[in-house]
């Protein structure tokens, strides 16, 4: 089972929507969303996204009553971090912040942990198990707006740049 993961999209719209085309075409079977989404309006596009999705609030994220609203209206599953996921066999903990990061790699209860809000793509195995950032979606601070791709099998990850001038992945 492959898996998207996108963070840090920052209500930019049409990063968001290349997004979504992006993995509509990458045949992922979910996607976990790792926060700052920031406005109900920045998830609209999400409505033409095939695979089920996941989403945690970030730090920026304001708007909660219409932010878990839109998520009912889709069949979204919208939570508070560390939620907690099983998909394709793994145990998968979403975060926005990675101020948990060592306590739940230490802790040993996950195979994959995805994170954000460093807005810096990252990508480390520790003992059979896999923490990822996918980088910032929205693309505001670095200028590339990225997204990762996660082989739930092999708990490999690839980056891929989206809404851009390449779409070319970078394997971990």
């Amino acid at each position: 089972m492959k898996i998207g993961v996108i963070s840090d999209t920052h209500d930019n719209v049409p990063k968001i929507e290349a997004a979504v085309t992006y993995f509509n075409n990458s045949g992922v079977e979910a996607v976990l969303h790792c926060g700052d989404f920031v406005a109900p309006f920045a998830l609209v596009p999400f409505k033409d996204l095939m695979p089920k999705l996941y989403l945690v609030y970030g730090n920026n994220d304001g708007e909660k009553k219409g932010l878990r609203a839109l998520a009912a209206e889709h069949g979204w599953t919208l939570g508070a971090m560390p939620m907690e996921v099983e998909l394709g066999g793994r145990k998968i903990v979403m975060l926005h912040e990675p101020d948990r990061l060592e306590e739940l790699r230490r802790a040993g209860r996950h195979d994959l942990i995805v994170y954000g809000h460093t807005h810096k793509p990252r990508a480390s195995h520790d003992g059979g198990r896999l923490a990822l950032n996918p980088g910032e979606g929205g693309g505001w601070l670095s200028g590339k707006a990225t997204v990762a791709v996660v082989n739930l099998a092999t708990l490999s990850a690839t980056f891929h740049e989206i809404g851009g001038p390449a779409e070319t992945p970078a394997a971990l």
